[in-house]
């Protein structure tokens, strides 16, 4: 028998990181084998207790997958969608895997997906500031000045975008480096300081780059950038 903290399961089962498995089980959303658990130092059975969180029941993985794609424009990062091709259709495996974020319809590159519950959390939320870089064309040269303002942070919906990296590659062409991810942001960015974007693609996630990896393929994370990536779930 292999007795393991209740967190540390919820963790290594791939649904959620160990601190938010901590918070779970204090708000009483976590039964072991029926009943309500509330003392973090309890400790289960993988093989023989029943956990569930919110009704479902929640299953240790023996394997989690992480798999890096290059998406094509004209795939959506949903896992259904009537009339539209998705990016899973581009995954040939039997394993039921997830996008992590999004990269929308008509935007192309870096796409990460898996069955680790815990990824989405940690590249989203803001307080790990984990980068994502994209290269930009545009439709008219793009003045220094509107470089420095997307630097700097621009005004979108009610609020200033963080600071980003900025590096411009020709006259029409930019590389930024943002630590947030909202909606259409770049776009967004771009139109506000009187431009169009006309290309966009992602190029790398945290420490996991896009590399030579060919537009519709993909392949699995090595365990150097696991590591990395998840370095930060505790």
């Amino acid at each position: 028998m292999i007795m393991m903290r209740l967190q540390k399961f919820l963790s290594e089962a791939g649904f959620c990181s160990r601190r938010h498995g901590e918070e779970l089980i204090v708000s009483g959303s976590v039964k072991v084998n029926g009943l309500v658990v509330k003392e973090l130092g309890t400790k289960i059975d993988p093989e023989k207790d029943i956990v569930e969180v919110g009704g479902n029941r929640i299953e240790a993985k023996d394997d989690l997958i992480y798999i890096a794609l290059n998406k094509p424009k004209g795939y959506v990062t949903t896992c259904s969608q009537e009339r539209d091709k998705i990016v899973l259709d581009l995954i040939d495996i039997s394993e039921r895997v997830y996008p992590v974020g999004r990269l929308d319809k008509d935007s192309s590159g870096l796409l990460l997906l898996t069955n680790d519950g815990r990824l989405h959390n940690i590249l989203s939320h803001p307080s790990f500031d984990h980068e994502k870089e994209y290269d930009v064309l545009v439709s008219l040269p793009v003045p220094d000045e509107a470089l420095g303002k997307m630097a700097a942070g621009i005004h979108l919906l009610g609020s200033r975008t963080r600071p980003a990296e900025v590096k411009r590659i020709s006259p029409n062409q930019f590389r930024i480096v943002l630590k947030e991810g909202r909606n259409r942001q770049i776009r967004r960015m771009v139109e506000k300081v009187g431009n169009r974007v006309k290309d966009l693609k992602r190029i790398r996630i945290s420490n996991v780059k896009l590399g030579n990896l060919k537009e519709g393929h993909w392949r699995y994370l090595t365990e150097k950038e696991k590591r990395e990536l998840l370095k930060d779930i505790n």
